[in-house]
């Protein structure tokens, strides 16, 4: 099995999408992107500021952008394989997407056309933006500690876990003077890192941005996937596209379950963990929880280039 794991909000960094614009065809589509939800991506992720790129409005389509991006060039490589070969490596496919990273992932499995992916990521993030201009609410990531004792510690401060990452961690949210008591007084055997988000996401303080998904969720199109996709719901697979479409407007506003994302892979006995642009945490969280597994991190064309190379002279061998 070759997981295709798509990254959330968090994971942008300055310029992160300079190397993939210097193709003609991708700074083409991400300007006409751009045009489509009225945020200038291509500006945002060459040239803009961390401070700039870290609202929500902005975060979530450069994130998606880039995945889709990622998975074009994928595609493009296997493309370039023989048929036979090619389909050996696409039979071991199976996608999965951590909180907006799921929208990536949906088009990755063939859910979504481009297009809809970044409409809907649009809509989410500005929806998302406006919940969490109504009070001033923030994230940590907790390390370690025992899990009951570390929910116990969030319920005691008024906070929510919004995700279940796996490997020890688990994300705290709700109102910044929460987050600010959870740092102050860490569960036992526990570290508490404030998160540089604008909100409490994958909780309750997200509804409004849930209800708007759901009333507009008729405009966006969802075929069945055509490679298997896990659900941050409960780690299950997802065989109706209809029902993932239906999965993505609840799941923003309930907490993120990638570590029974992880359990499934696990069981499922997933060999390769590659990470999507722009990569690096969900690779980290990986070779932390899934024991044996190989893990890449794709962040540049050339990284897939490489990549697809590795895995033709492997499914040759």
């Amino acid at each position: 099995m070759i997981v295709i794991a798509c990254p959330g909000q968090g994971s942008q960094t300055p310029g992160f999408l300079s190397e993939w614009l210097k193709d003609a065809s991708s700074a083409a589509w991400l300007r006409e992107v751009s045009e489509q939800i009225g945020i200038d991506l291509v500006q945002h992720g060459t040239e803009s500021d961390a401070e700039t790129i870290r609202a929500t409005n902005i975060a979530q389509p450069l994130i998606v952008a880039a995945g889709v991006l990622t998975i074009n060039k994928l595609n493009s490589e296997l493309d370039r394989l023989d048929p036979t070969l090619a389909q050996k490596i696409k039979e071991q496919l199976v996608f999965a997407g951590h909180s907006v990273g799921e929208i990536t992932a949906a088009y990755g499995a063939g859910i979504f056309d481009a297009e809809t992916a970044v409409r809907f990521v649009s809509l989410r993030a500005n929806e998302m933006q406006k919940c969490a201009a109504v009070a001033e609410t923030g994230m940590a990531a907790v390390l370690g500690g025992e899990e009951n004792t570390v929910l116990e510690k969030l319920t005691e401060h008024g906070l929510a876990p919004a995700n279940y990452n796996g490997g020890g961690q688990i994300v705290a949210a709700g109102l910044v003077t929460g987050v600010k008591a959870l740092t102050a007084d860490p569960p036992e055997k526990a570290r508490v890192i404030p998160l540089q988000v604008a909100g409490a996401f994958h909780t309750e303080v997200m509804s409004g941005a849930r209800e708007t998904l759901s009333a507009n969720r008729n405009q966006f199109a969802a075929n069945d996937p055509v490679y298997p996709i896990l659900t941050n719901k409960d780690g299950s697979a997802v065989t109706s596209g209809k029902e993932y479409l239906d999965l993505l407007v609840h799941q923003v506003a309930a907490p993120v379950r990638w570590d029974l994302c992880m359990k499934t892979l696990a069981e499922q006995g997933a060999k390769l963990f590659v990470e999507c642009a722009p990569s690096g945490a969900l690779a980290g969280l990986a070779r932390r929880g899934l024991n044996g597994v190989q893990t890449e991190k794709i962040n540049s064309p050339d990284d897939v280039t490489a990549f697809v190379a590795e895995l033709a002279s492997t499914a040759a061998a």
